[in-house]
């Protein structure tokens, strides 16, 4: 059936959906090729068709620029109106045409999840991962707001971010670090409040990568050098899915996003259910834009376009980054082989011999420009900085087909205070995961030694390298990265500190492989450290997935050696997520330190929690296991067989990824999702849960879709509240964390608990602080595949307050429907 269905949306002669039979799904008309009741039947269903692609409308706030982007669309030629949903290179990542008879100026898109990669004089933020690491929801509005800031300083109208995909399925995910957990509770609430704050900015925000791209292995489809454009010798890999794991779990932090009035999705390179996802009409016209109400544009990833008018027709608005000229080429980043341009002319082709409707076109136009004009682009808005086209590698002036008109200062410096901001949020976002005998904080040390490759500066500057062996890694590789403008590292943070301090000495060895190989007695100085630091580091990059889960350049091995010698060593790890930690429970470790990827504030932000300038407040935005084939969800990183569709990825683990798979299995960890220590001790009592809503029902009510879905799903039912006290000497951030078990009557293969609620909240010594938590409707409800729709199970729930996903101080049982 797969096989069936891509060659139906591969046609470029599918028009319309008049041929397919009518069904309902939660009120909205679906059409299918197949009966509704054996499409849900069959668990990893093969994308069914679901046409037409609905027409924006501007429910939920944007009904007034909705109608200035019809006025606009309405003067518009069909050649103009084919060119303002293809890309063009440019001096952007990407970038569309301007209409100058009308005074639009084109778009100018930029990467990324961290910083405005393409660009000079502006900051490199913390990870997502860190971000995702914080636990902290007014931290991640302030970071969306002030890339934001810099994106528009910059005159780019896009930012391309916040990342919900992947996930984290898999530790080994080459691109987990630019998401920020893998749990979609606390991904969705990132998602929420980046985009709000990146939009408050007014700057469009990008959610990415829509949906089930949970590898970077085998991502793309490999092509025949020897035949066109169009000849695939091997498909992109597959994320198979079944529809409730996909609502569950990987649509979860999208409908978040939806409901935050994102701007745009980005539709993903991999295939899902046997479809392309940026021509798959099940996820971008079924679950996003009619399922989810979203209104505003689906882009592609550069180079994701595999078809025109099938694609158009499935849901897609803006193909990117386009080519050059009417019938050009544009080139994929991360491929060599040369990308078509499916849409331009082609378009133009289409509407005029009746193959592709005018009125689809002018919905996707309308969709772009609904957001332009919410956000006030059309008001004031900068010009594109000139010097993004000179640090343009991606598209140079020389492979430009159109003219941008550059105008306006130069090498603009968007960065204000941003570097304080960003201490802050790397500190936060640092985990301590180990502190044995009070190790930490430091109480002013006269002697120190500071150990690996990871403690000083890069010796090749830039983020994106081949070969990353020495200098601090503060972000990954690839389109989420950064460029340094300047790098605190935490060696020259350490060595400040210490001289403030009036210390006699910092020594420091910066080689791993001499580290690990050496005695290190011979590289001490006779006068003993009282306390030796080690940095480690792990590499992770968009088009690949992680080799391992240890961390790079010998690190377990340095760590032993140095432990062998010192008796206070000290492990800072600076990584894109997971590391197995096999040392961890070495009784000369007496502290470790997971710092993440903190942005360019790296050296400082740490000292801060070294010296307990900060009290670490970070938990774990994932699960580190004891070994490494404990995890369940392995990246697909082989095929033995060479027919086209034989890469296949089954989520065959379905809601069982990172904690819930542990949990359910009763498998012992090192440390568990959620986890954190503090330089305070807290204490949870008072449990209270209370109605909200008299008469609970199992189902919504029917209510018209908004952006994010039924916008019952996010009635609160319940308030959940527990008093907090800080028990110990210092002041410090608690992070309360609600798990929720839903009843046995859940259906089979519900995990034991599941995240539902969070807060951060500062505590003084002895004082107590009441948290509230609120349960929506769709908290407390699991996906129905026959139903279609999101169901409150009968019995009880039983509620879990901690300080992780194991360490859980409260659990009461409350029957909800019985209410």
């Amino acid at each position: 059936m797969a096989t069936l269905i891509s060659a139906l949306l591969a046609s470029s002669t599918l028009v319309g959906a008049q041929n397919y039979d009518a069904s309902s799904r939660n009120g909205a008309a679906f059409q299918y090729v197949q009966p509704l009741d054996t499409v849900i039947l069959d668990e990893y269903n093969s994308s069914p068709p679901v046409y037409p692609s609905p027409n924006a409308t501007g429910v939920g706030g944007w009904e007034e620029a909705l109608q200035k982007a019809k006025d606009f669309v309405a003067q518009l030629t069909v050649e103009e109106k084919a060119d303002m949903v293809s890309g063009q290179p440019g001096p952007c990542v990407g970038n569309t045409v301007a209409i100058p008879r009308l005074g639009f100026p084109g778009l100018c898109l930029h990467d990324g999840p961290l910083a405005l990669r393409v660009a000079d004089y502006t900051s490199t933020f913390s990870a997502g991962v860190s971000a995702g690491a914080s636990w902290d929801k007014a931290l991640m509005y302030e970071r969306g707001y002030a890339l934001g800031e810099e994106f528009r300083g910059k005159g780019a109208h896009v930012a391309l971010q916040p990342v919900a995909g992947p996930l984290g399925r898999s530790g080994y995910a080459g691109r987990n670090w630019e998401g920020a957990a893998a749990d979609p509770y606390l991904s969705g609430v990132f998602m929420s409040e980046t985009i709000k704050g990146t939009q408050d900015a007014g700057v469009q925000a990008c959610a990415k990568h829509f949906v089930g791209n949970e590898q970077e292995t085998m991502r793309n489809p490999v092509f025949d050098p020897n035949g066109t454009d169009t000849d695939i010798l091997t498909a992109a890999v597959s994320a198979n899915i079944d529809d409730r794991t996909m609502h569950e779990l990987y649509l979860w932090p999208f409908a978040d996003a939806a409901r935050a009035k994102v701007a745009s999705f980005m539709c993903a390179y991999q295939r899902v259910n046997g479809s392309h996802s940026c021509q798959n009409s099940a996820i971008l016209n079924g679950l996003l834009k009619t399922e989810l109400g979203f209104q505003g544009y689906v882009m592609s990833d550069w180079g994701g376009t595999h078809t025109g008018v099938a694609g158009i027709l499935a849901g897609e608005d803006l193909d990117m980054p386009g080519g050059l000229g009417q019938y050009g080429m544009a080139f994929a980043e991360n491929a060599d082989y040369p990308m078509p341009s499916f849409f331009g002319g082609n378009i133009t082709l289409a509407v005029n011999n009746g193959s592709l409707p005018e009125t689809r076109v002018d919905d996707m136009i309308i969709r772009i420009l609904t957001p332009y004009f919410a956000l006030g682009q059309d008001q004031d808005f900068p010009t594109v900085d000139p010097s993004s086209a000179e640090l343009n590698t991606f598209s140079p002036r020389s492979k430009w087909g159109r003219e941008f008109n550059l105008t306006g200062p130069s090498s603009r410096d968007v960065r204000g205070n941003h570097g304080s901001l960003i201490r802050k949020h790397g500190a936060a976002g640092t985990v301590l995961l180990k502190n044995v005998n009070g190790a930490l904080p430091l109480k002013a040390p006269k002697n120190i030694a500071v150990f690996g490759n990871d403690a000083a500066e890069p010796t090749q500057g830039q983020l994106n390298q081949q070969n990353y062996e020495f200098g601090n890694l503060i972000a990954g590789g690839g389109s989420g990265t950064g460029q340094l403008t300047y790098l605190i590292t935490p060696l020259r943070a350490i060595q400040e500190r210490a001289a403030q301090d009036n210390a006699k000495i910092v020594q420091y060895w910066l080689n791993n492989t001499l580290i690990a190989n050496a005695d290190v007695d011979a590289l001490l100085i006779p006068d003993r450290p009282e306390v030796c630091i080690v940095f480690l580091k792990s590499w992770a990059a968009e088009a690949e997935d992680r080799a391992t889960l240890h961390v790079d350049w010998d690190g377990d091995a340095v760590v032993e050696s140095v432990a062998s010698k010192c008796n206070n060593t000290v492990v800072v790890t600076h990584a894109a997520g997971i590391n197995l930690l096999p040392w961890a429970d070495h009784p000369n470790v007496t502290a470790i330190l997971a710092a993440h990827y903190p942005g360019e504030q790296s050296g400082y932000s740490l000292t801060d929690i070294l010296y307990g300038d900060v009290n670490p407040s970070g938990h774990l935005p994932y699960t580190i296991a004891l070994n490494g084939t404990d995890y369940n969800a392995l990246p697909t990183t082989a095929v033995n067989t060479t027919g086209v569709h034989d890469w296949q990825s089954w989520f065959h683990e379905k809601l069982e990824i990172d904690y819930r798979y542990f949990d359910a299995h009763n498998i012992s960890v090192r440390y568990e999702f959620g986890f954190g220590l503090s330089y305070t001790t807290f204490n949870f009592s008072n449990f209270n849960a209370e109605p909200l809503v008299s008469n609970i029902s199992a189902l919504p009510a029917p209510l018209p879709v908004q952006p994010g879905g039924n916008p019952d799903l996010w009635t609160a039912l319940y308030n959940v509240s527990v008093a907090v006290t800080n028990t110990g000497k210092v002041a410090g951030h608690a992070v309360p964390q609600l798990y929720l078990g839903l009843p046995q009557s859940a259906p089979e293969g519900t995990p034991p608990k599941q995240l539902r609620g969070f807060e951060k909240v500062y505590i003084e010594p002895n004082q107590t602080t009441t948290v509230s938590f609120l349960l929506t409707r769709k908290d407390l409800s699991f996906w129905d595949i026959f139903r279609q729709d999101w169901v409150v199970p009968e019995g009880a729930f039983t509620v879990h307050i901690g300080e992780s996903s194991r360490r859980l101080s409260v659990s009461e049982q409350v029957d909800v429907l019985g209410s």
